[in-house]
């Protein structure tokens, strides 16, 4: 192994301020998260290396080798940790596992995650709020509405992180931002250790990325417990739903700044410090003045679009991170009624001879997939991929009378298919072999020969995609496609 006892004694509280140069950063993986940390890393003036295994990114190292970042590429570069190193910034794919990882903390050298990295590149003098977003499913939805209602506010805002854009991107703008949303997952929490959010939300917890999670002896609780790390630091408003208390326990057992409060949201009526839904309003009673005992109005239910009942709860939630930042109360109704969801998740795509075309592909999980089941009372069902070792048993034994047939794809088939055939033995199904995207052809003429009048074909598949797609949106843009040829 050649990597060394870190001998900076500053690295551990390094901040934008900290004497870079002396340092030998090694970023692991090139890919989005990782060219942004390569970046930033560059920019503080640290000597940079970049390891991936894949040569898929050969325009990246390219460009970065003409900032003179190191960069190798190709099987074999990541099992040994260059001599010299000080620092480890890894991309949030990477599991704790990873031979260059493991080499790391057992030199005592830092591990960050590209989070961790952008939260110090505004320290101490050009931090702004941090308002964090995470749970299993959600999490875009939130965030975005979120972004809608702080520009309704008038504020500059960035949204960063899981979403798609990365932090220490944003960081490196010229822009000069007045708050951050920051949707984060699983990876990147586990990450994460230094970070003071303004307030942080855990939207809810499921089943999801436990393959990630395969080494400890309880996946599910090692998820939850990285989940929680979210509230670790916040400065103002740990938000909670009060319809899962796990959440609520996640707060109670959180290291917070002294004063940070305890704020419920739920889409029934709110209790004292929650938001929640009186009638057909949103309402606040959290954060309204001492001597106000009524619920303070925000906005319409209707606000909310696409309107579903999970949609509704993202609503709530999100009113209530941004009244911990002092929001007007019509900037909540106004970012509602102004947000245009990015696609893919429970999207039209055609209306043809009484049947609708559902695009969810957004659905990586089973209880995603639960969210958009629910608003359909007969669908043929679009299933597969990689399911990351969770269970589908319990949304086929609630679904099984709604499901008038399924396709199923993807590495995970079998399972799906199994379950499938043990709940729902009077459902038809159709289980392809063809793992080339093309498929998808084959995938949407045979659940349109299962659909009638009055049914839905529901593409919410439950699994992650990286199978067969380049992601959801591949996956999802190429059912658009296909649907489009199909109707022609």
């Amino acid at each position: 192994m050649g990597g060394r006892t870190v001998t900076l004694d500053w690295i551990n509280t390094a901040d934008r301020t900290s004497p870079w140069p002396e340092a030998q950063a090694v970023v692991a993986g090139l890919g989005v998260s990782g060219f942004a940390a390569a970046d930033g890393l560059m920019s503080l003036g640290a000597r940079v290396v970049v390891l991936d295994e894949s040569e898929a990114h050969a325009d990246k190292a390219t460009l970065l080798e003409h900032l003179d970042v190191t960069v190798r590429l190709g099987r074999g570069v990541t099992a040994e940790l260059p001599p010299g190193t000080d620092l480890v910034v890894t991309s949030p794919g990477w599991r704790p596992t990873a031979p260059l990882l493991q080499q790391a903390r057992a030199a005592g050298i830092p591990v960050w995650g590209e989070t961790e990295l952008a939260w110090r590149m505004q320290q101490p003098d050009r931090a702004i709020p941090w308002l964090g977003i995470t749970g299993t499913n959600g999490k875009t939805t939130t965030t975005q509405m979120v972004e809608s209602i702080l520009r309704a506010d008038g504020r500059k805002v960035a949204a960063v992180g899981n979403i798609g854009r990365p932090i220490v991107e944003a960081v490196l703008d010229d822009v000069e931002y007045d708050v951050f949303a920051v949707e984060l997952s699983s990876f990147q929490l586990h990450w994460m250790n230094n970070v003071h959010l303004h307030s942080a939300v855990v939207l809810n917890l499921h089943e999801d990325h436990l393959e990630w999670y395969a080494s400890e002896p309880d996946g599910m609780a090692r998820y939850a417990a990285d989940k929680a790390k979210i509230y670790d630091g916040v400065t103002d408003a740990c938000v909670y739903n009060v319809d899962e208390p796990l959440t609520e326990e996640m707060v109670e057992g959180a290291d917070v700044v002294e004063g940070a409060r305890a704020i419920g949201f739920t889409t029934g009526i709110p209790d004292i410090s929650m938001v929640g839904v009186v009638d057909d309003l949103i309402v606040d009673r959290a954060f309204v003045p001492q001597r106000r005992t009524s619920a303070l109005e925000l906005a319409k239910v209707s606000d909310v679009h696409p309107f579903a009942p999970h949609n509704v709860a993202n609503a709530v939630a999100a009113a209530a991170l941004t009244r911990s930042l002092g929001v007007a109360p019509r900037s909540v109704s106004e970012g509602l009624r102004n947000l245009h969801l990015a696609g893919h998740r429970i999207s039209t795509v055609a209306v043809a001879d009484g049947v609708t075309w559902v695009d969810d592909s957004k659905a990586t999980n089973p209880h995603a997939a639960d969210a958009a089941m629910q608003a359909y009372e007969s669908f043929v069902w679009i299933a597969g991929g990689q399911a990351k070792g969770t269970s589908f048993d319990a949304l086929v034994e609630r679904f099984a009378s709604r499901m008038r047939g399924a396709v199923v794809m993807g590495v995970d088939r079998e399972m799906i298919a199994d379950v499938l055939a043990r709940h729902a033995p009077d459902v038809p199904v159709r289980v392809l072999d063809d793992t080339h995207t093309s498929v998808m052809d084959e995938v949407v003429a045979l659940a349109g020969a299962m659909a009638g009048p009055g049914d839905t074909v529901l593409l919410s598949p439950g699994c992650a995609s990286l199978d067969m797609f380049d992601g959801y949106a591949d996956r999802g843009d190429r059912f658009v496609e296909a649907v489009n040829r199909y109707l022609s």
